[in-house]
């Protein structure tokens, strides 16, 4: 119950029922808040207890400077916490060894429970093996049941041994639509109370609820285990950038277009660690569904969330997904009451701001490596001539690894050519660099938005009716996020369109953006790695990061569903859709993209009379059920899990052996060696690729020595609920750049603990040194660990026996994950890296002054880096524990053992 110091508490009377409400406007200072804050501002008033959350935080967030520096330290509840199947199969596994935990140090078990609304869906584990065929999406789903059962019955178990967890099986849908569409409920109902809905999920995309108006962003594993266990989230209040919208969108731009353009200008400025809330009279002009598709690309800009307020626009979407409607009356009169409703003559107080005219946004690509590198589509052969030069040179040369340069400048604009002959069932063809040969429409970005599938459908529709058909070297498919879509695509009659173009169903999860494209056709795979093929891979997701997508495929880029399509028949980069033909009609005709490209008044013809609120109702009557497969699976019993010894999916985790009651105290780091040195935009599918297993890798080894055959490996996504592939997985990717290990790309370093250190897997060094007790420090340079809210990422690099991470700036998120892990993330002073001052990575390296963060939080420890000749190098780092929650859990060794030991203390 709340202390209530402003004696908010109040009732709110909906259709005859009465709620309990904290009214936000008891705090002075509450109508100039942005819509973001206004929501945290209820959050303290409801859960203010005078230790965590007092009067003071309520006070400080009432009067927010807009223009302050974050420095304040707030604490934040989440209503409920939403995971993805590839990070929360490890979730539910540190649970069960938590409980095991509190059993062997003499407490109850069952004190590990969420006590919030848990929520997973299972949709990262369907591969692309089959497509272009009418069973494509049933032998799909067979082939991941067949990989997947162990790690499915857990999840089963955990199910039913803790309460408010829930699970939405395989085959329905990805995690953010099924939570936009079903799952999420604006304003939440709870003993008696009405408060705002907040959800912080295990995927960096859960902001796309950003979009109804539902606060909440991605956080690490570990974060939410808390979170779910009662934890609140430690923050510091936040700069809000106030994104202006004004304007229509044009005919030929889509949703897809307008967000590559709003993530290419939020880069540009910064936003790394603030949130970002649109405003204006265009607020009222950009439906739902556009909107969430903002709302899911906030980690691409890198801001915490991006956040639209609740509308007409809210209250309709959630009529036409089936929310009852007495839960729809609850909202509008709530958001009305609480001053949560969107008021256009109403400007808040914002720290900076931006402003969009939609009319100028054209139609765009991003690639060939970054989501914020956007290419205007009239130039995008062009631009892609620039970029290869970068893919077909010595790469060996170039010591910073690709994610870290801006786009090629170099290039001349004349393509290399390399052709290769492939034979296949579809006959004889050449295979060149810039060749497509995935076009996948994917990824609950834009699969969410009916307007850019219609589009999609529609295009396809006219191409064939035009005569023309996809290249014969395109893997294509179509992964939508939930299974409305298919039904409002079948209804319209255009399924049958993307399927004589190879567009057909191949799952209901997040395939090719997450890595889970599935193996090229063997012939197109020999011909690219013969040719050392610089091809590409055309997809409508919100991530082309390299050695994500597909290991054969070098050069990636984002798209609107229908240029997937369009670039599909084009069959390669290094043509300009925009003005040359796509082929030619029976007749000999040129058939131009303008030639089948839909009106927006056709496509919003076909949303209108084709997407009703009966489809919702429908597809999510059941949608905790699963189909017989599901049902038939044997759900292991008890409070705890029983482990078998002999899985190569779910183990118990190793991270509270030993665990003493009490924490050992802080001290320096001595005698450290560097396990490896990286450049800039290092993202976490680098540090913990998602991806297929390498056979020659260390985890493909150890797979290959517990008598798993090559064809099971399946991928390190879906075994990170064992941490002993995962760990031998840290730093694998296949695109690292280790410059510690020049002339390699991969998980390679030096070991120091052999005579001329010699270049080995990054794992075995790590065991080595491990053997003679060295610590290990990582050194990188900007944006360290962007991208998804991968906790491998830290778990693995703790368990590698990296104690510090010292890097010139941090994304967000696996900053958090690191101090989550017991990993100290340190920064290089303003201005300096670990190139400027002249580090080779061969230097003994010693941290000082750590022993001051028993107690306090020291601005800056001292890093010493001698090399082999004893010339010594000094700097100050700046300690990047922002708050004193933070503080709390890196003395803890984690996160999870700072809730474990407070559970015990209670």
């Amino acid at each position: 119950m709340s202390k209530d110091s402003f004696q908010a508490r109040d009732t709110l009377s909906v259709g005859g029922e009465d709620f309990d409400i904290y009214r936000i406007d008891k705090v002075d200072g509450h109508d100039r808040l942005p819509y973001s804050f206004k929501v945290l501002l209820e959050n303290l008033l409801r859960t203010e207890d005078g230790a965590n959350i007092t009067a003071d935080h309520i006070r400080a967030l009432g009067s927010w400077d807009p223009k302050s520096k974050p420095s304040t330290e707030i604490q934040f509840t989440p209503a409920r916490v939403i995971m993805q199947d590839f990070t929360g199969v490890p979730c539910i596994v540190d649970l069960a060894t938590m409980r095991e935990a509190v059993r062997d140090l003499g407490g109850d078990p069952d004190q590990i429970n969420p006590l919030a609304p848990a929520e997973m869906v299972i949709d990262h584990s369907v591969v692309v093996d089959f497509f272009g065929q009418a069973d494509s999406f049933k032998r799909n789903v067979e082939r991941e049941y067949e990989r997947n059962r162990e790690r499915y019955q857990f999840l089963r178990w955990g199910q039913t041994a803790f309460n408010e967890f829930k699970v939405v099986p395989p085959g329905t849908g990805i995690v953010h639509q099924v939570n936009i569409e079903h799952l999420a409920r604006v304003i939440m109902t709870r003993n008696g109370t009405a408060y705002p809905d907040t959800c912080v999920g295990t995927d960096s995309h859960t902001t796309m609820e950003n979009g109804i108006g539902v606060l909440g962003w991605g956080v690490g594993g570990i974060e939410a285990e808390a979170a779910m266990l009662g934890q609140p989230i430690s923050m510091l209040i936040p700069r809000v950038l106030g994104f202006k919208l004004t304007g229509d969108l044009p005919p030929g731009a889509t949703a897809t277009d307008l967000v590559l353009t709003i993530t290419e200008m939020l880069r540009e400025h910064g936003v790394v660690g603030k949130f970002v809330e649109f405003y204006g009279h265009g607020v009222a002009s950009v439906p739902v569904a556009d909107r969430s598709t903002l709302g899911n690309m906030s980690p691409e800009f890198g801001s915490t969330c991006a956040i639209f307020p609740i509308d007409e626009r809210t209250t309709d979407y959630l009529r036409l997904t089936g929310r009852d409607e007495e839960h729809i009356e609850l909202v509008e009169a709530y958001a009305k009451a609480q001053g949560l409703w969107h008021d256009p003559n109403h400007e808040a107080e914002y720290s900076e701001y931006l402003e969009l005219d939609l009319s100028t946004v054209v139609p765009s690509i991003a690639g060939p490596k970054r989501p914020q590198d956007r290419i205007q589509l009239d130039k995008a052969d062009h631009q892609w001539r620039r970029d290869v030069v970068n893919y077909v040179e010595d790469e060996a040369e170039r010591e910073s690894f690709p994610a870290s340069d801006s786009p090629a400048e170099k290039g001349n604009g004349d393509r290399p050519h390399n052709p290769q002959t492939v034979s296949s069932d579809t006959g004889e063809y050449q295979l060149d660099h810039g060749d497509v040969v995935i076009a996948a429409i994917t990824s609950c970005t834009n699969t969410s938005n009916p307007y850019v599938m219609v589009g999609a459908g529609l295009l396809a529709k006219n191409a064939v009716d035009a005569g023309l058909t996809t290249k014969p070297w395109v893997k294509t498919s179509l992964a939508p996020g939930s299974q409305v879509v298919t039904g409002y695509l079948k209804r319209a009659g255009l399924d049958a369109y993307l399927d004589k173009l190879g567009f057909n169903l191949v799952g209901y999860g997040c395939t090719t953006c997450i890595g889970n494209s599935g193996p090229l056709p063997e012939e197109i795979s020999e011909a690219v790695n013969a040719g050392d093929l610089a091809v590409t891979s055309v997809l409508s997701g919100n991530r082309n990061f390299e050695g994500r997508i597909n290991p054969d495929v070098k050069m990636n880029y984002l798209a609107s569903p229908p240029l997937v399509v369009a670039y599909a028949l084009a069959g390669s980069m290094d043509v300009n859709i925009t003005t040359q033909p796509m082929g030619q009609s029976a007749d000999g005709k040129d058939i131009f993209l303008s030639d089948i490209w839909p009106s927006p008044e056709s496509i919003r013809d076909v949303v209108d009379g084709n997407i009703g609120r009966e489809m919702f109702l429908d597809e999510y009557s059941n949608v905790f059920e699963g189909d017989d497969t599901w049902k038939s699976l044997p759900v292991p019993t008890g409070n705890t899990f029983d482990w078998e010894e002999n899985s190569t999916y779910v183990r118990k985790a190793p991270y509270f052996d030993g665990m003493p009651e009490t924490p050992e105290p802080v001290e320096n780091i001595e005698g450290a060696r560097l396990l490896a040195k990286l450049g800039d935009s290092v993202t976490t599918d680098h540090i913990s690729p998602a991806s297929a297993i390498k056979v020659n890798s260390p985890a493909g080894e150890y797979l290959k020595s517990q008598g798993v055959s090559i064809k099971d490996f399946n991928s390190y996504g879906s075994r990170r609920g064992n941490h002993e592939v995962m760990v031998r997985g840290t730093f694998a990717n296949i695109r690292l750049r280790n410059q510690l290990a020049p002339g390699t790309e991969g998980g390679w370093t030096r070991d120091f603990t052999q005579d001329d250190a010699p270049v080995t897997t990054i794992y075995d060094a790590a065991q080595n040194y491990a053997a003679e007790n060295i610590p290990l420090v990582v050194m990188a340079g900007k944006e360290y660990g962007t991208g998804s809210s991968r906790d491998w990422a830290a778990k693995g690099t703790r368990l590698l026996g990296v104690k510090a991470v010292i890097a010139e700036s941090y994304e967000r998120i696996h900053r958090s994950n690191l101090i989550g892990m017991g990993v100290l993330p340190l920064q290089f002073p303003e201005g300096e890296s670990h190139s400027s001052l002249g580090l080779t990575g061969e230097e003994t390296i010693s941290i000082t002054g750590m022993d001051q963060l028993n107690d306090s939080i020291p601005e800056t420890v001292r890093v010493s880096a001698v090399d082999a000749s004893g010339a010594e190098t000094t700097f100050d780092a700046v300690v990047r524990l922002d708050t004193p929650g933070e503080a709390a859990y890196y003395r803890n060794g984690g996160i999870l053992a700072y809730v474990l030991r407070g559970l015990l203390n209670k």
